[in-house]
C-alpha cells in the first residue's frame, strides 16, 4: 500500500507514529515549509512563546499520556522551564517543535521507503486510484490518501490591512517583534492565548510602551490548575456515543450537572462563578485564580476536559438551533475555560496589569488606521502607534494553500460541513464524496467537519490521527 499524506504538522506526525508499518509499501509526504513537523505553532520563535498545557496534555502519541513527557525527560534543559505553580515543565514551543521533528523521524524510519515533497499540493484525482498533483507539474499515484493541512490564518476583521504599524500575522513573534519600537503603544486585538503569547513576548523584550489588550468581550483565558484525574463518568465520550440526536442542550446540562453532582460540587454555582467572568477586573480575576491554582476541587477540571473529549461527540448530537445558542452567545466564555492559559503568563499579566503598563479593553467597535490607530471601545477612544493582530483563525478554516486542493476535491463530490471544514464520517474521518465515505480519502486535523467550534488542540489532532490510521489498515503495537 501506497498512503501519500499532505501536510506535514503535528497531525501529519501523529499519523505516522500511529500507522502500522507492516503493509505499507511508501510514505509520500508532501509540503512546502522549509521546517517539517512543526506545523505554523511550533517554528523556532522567541523563548517567551510557551507551550500552553502540561506535558500529560500534549503528548503527539494518542493513548500515551506521557509520551511527550518521556522525551522531555530525556531533554538535558527541561527542568529550566518548569512552571513553578502547575508544578509540570512548560518549554517554549519551538522546543515542542524538536519533539514533533523527533518523533516524526523516528516514524519514518519504520517505512520501508519514503519521500518528503517539498511542493505544494493543487489537487488529488480520484477517478481510479487516487493521483496527487503538486505544483510542480509532478503527479504521485497513491492508493490511500490523508489530508493534514492544518488550520487557515487570522482574520483582518476591521480591514487594517496594509497599514503602517499593522501586523496581520504575529508569528514568529521573534521577526513580528523585532521591528516594534520598544516605547511605542501597542494594541493587539485580541483577549486569547495568541495575545497571551504578545504581551509575555513584548515584556519580556522590555517594551516599555503602553500595550492595550482589545476585543469584544475583554475576556482573558481562565487560568490552568494542576492537573488531576477527573474519572469522567457521565460524560465519558464512549457513554456519549450510546445517545440518539438530536439532543438537546438541557439534557447535556443535566449530564454536566450529575457529573460534578457524584464529585460532591454544584453544577450551577460553577456556571455562575465561569458566566461572570467577562465582567470581572481582569486583574481580580487573575489573582483569584493564580490562588486556585492548587485547588482540590474538580469541577473547572471537569468542565475543561469534557469540553475537549466529549465536546466533538456531543456537538454531533446537538439540535441545530442549541449549536447556533452555543456559538452565537457563549462562544468567547467557552473558549476560556476550555484553553486555559499557564500560570506562569498570568502570573506576568497580572504584574503588568497592577504595574500600569497593560490594560484590556472591551467592547471594542471599530478601528482605524491613520497617523495613528485610533480604537473606539464601549469606554472612549483609545490609541495606539502599532497594532497587531491576535485573533485566532475560525475553527475548521481552510487554509489558504489548501484552498486549490479542496476545490479539487469539491469539483469531484465533496462537499463542505456546515460548521465548516469539509464533511467527513464522524466514525472514520474518511471524507463524504457523493454522499459516501472514500475509503481512500481521510482527514486528520481541524480540516475535519463535524466538530463544535473549538481548534483542534493536540488530543483532538491525536485522536483523529489514529482514527484515521485504524481507517487506512491498523495502528502498530506498541
Amino acid at each position: 500500500m501506497d498512503i501519500a499524506i499532505i501536510g506535514a504538522g503535528a497531525a501529519a506526525v501523529a499519523l505516522l507514529d500511529a500507522l502500522d508499518p507492516s503493509d505499507i509499501r511508501s510514505v509520500t509526504v508532501f509540503d512546502p515549509s522549509p521546517s517539517p513537523w512543526r506545523g505554523r505553532p511550533y517554528q523556532p520563535d522567541l523563548d517567551s512563546v510557551l507551550v500552553n498545557a502540561p506535558p500529560e496534555i500534549m503528548s503527539i502519541r494518542h493513548g500515551d499520556r506521557e509520551h511527550y513527557a518521556r522525551w522531555l525527560d530525556g531533554d538535558a534543559h527541561a527542568g529550566a522551564h518548569t512552571d513553578e505553580r502547575l508544578g509540570r515543565p512548560i518549554p517554549p514551543r519551538a522546543v515542542y517543535g524538536r519533539y514533533l521533528v523527533d518523533t516524526a523521524e523516528a516514524a519514518l524510519a519504520r517505512f520501508a521507503r519514503t519521500e518528503l515533497v517539498g511542493a505544494a499540493v493543487t489537487g488529488v484525482s480520484l477517478a481510479g486510484r487516487p493521483v496527487v498533483r503538486t505544483a510542480d507539474g509532478r503527479r504521485h499515484p497513491a492508493d490511500q490518501v490523508v489530508l493534514c493541512v492544518g488550520g487557515g490564518v487570522p482574520r483582518d476583521g476591521y480591514g487594517l490591512a496594509g497599514a503602517p504599524g499593522f501586523v496581520a500575522d504575529p508569528y514568529p513573534l521573534r521577526r513580528t517583534l523585532a521591528g516594534v519600537p520598544p516605547r511605542k503603544n501597542v494594541a493587539v486585538i485580541g483577549t486569547g492565548l495568541t495575545a497571551v503569547d504578545i504581551v509575555a513576548s513584548l515584556a519580556a523584550r522590555g517594551h516599555a510602551g503602553r500595550i492595550s489588550m482589545v476585543s469584544r468581550s475583554g475576556t482573558l483565558p481562565f487560568v490552568w490548575q494542576r492537573p488531576l484525574p477527573t474519572d469522567l463518568r457521565y460524560l465519558a465520550p464512549d457513554r456519549l456515543r450510546s445517545l440518539e440526536g438530536p439532543v438537546r442542550l438541557a439534557e447535556f446540562t443535566e449530564l454536566i450537572r450529575m457529573e460534578l453532582a457524584a464529585h460532591g460540587e454544584s453544577w450551577d454555582a460553577l456556571a455562575a462563578w465561569i458566566a461572570a467572568a467577562p465582567g470581572r477586573d481582569p486583574a481580580a480575576s487573575l489573582r483569584e485564580q493564580l490562588a486556585m491554582v492548587d485547588a482540590p476541587r474538580l469541577g473547572r477540571r471537569i468542565v475543561q476536559e469534557a469540553a475537549h473529549t466529549a465536546g466533538p461527540v456531543a456537538w454531533r448530537l446537538l439540535a441545530a438551533s442549541d449549536r447556533e445558542r452555543l456559538r452565537g452567545r457563549h462562544f468567547r466564555t467557552i473558549t476560556s475555560a476550555a484553553s486555559p492559559m499557564v500560570p506562569r503568563n498570568a502570573a506576568l499579566l497580572l504584574e503588568l496589569f497592577e504595574a500600569g503598563t497593560l490594560e484590556a479593553l472591551s467592547g471594542v467597535e471599530k478601528i482605524e488606521a491613520g497617523s495613528a490607530f485610533e480604537i473606539t471601545h464601549a469606554a472612549g477612544v483609545r490609541t495606539a502607534d502599532i497594532v497587531i493582530n491576535a485573533v485566532n483563525p475560525p475553527p475548521h478554516a481552510i487554509p489558504r494553500a489548501a484552498e486549490p486542493l479542496v476545490s479539487s476535491l469539491l469539483a469531484q463530490g465533496a462537499v463542505l460541513d456546515p460548521d465548516g471544514g469539509l464533511a467527513v464520517d464522524p466514525g472514520t474521518g474518511r471524507v463524504l464524496v457523493g454522499g459516501r465515505p472514500d475509503h481512500r480519502l481521510h482527514v486528520a486535523g481541524d480540516l475535519a467537519g463535524g466538530g463544535p467550534f473549538l481548534v483542534s488542540g493536540i488530543p483532538g489532532v491525536a485522536a483523529q490521527a489514529s482514527r484515521a490510521a485504524r481507517s487506512i489498515g491498523g495502528v502498530r503495537s506498541r
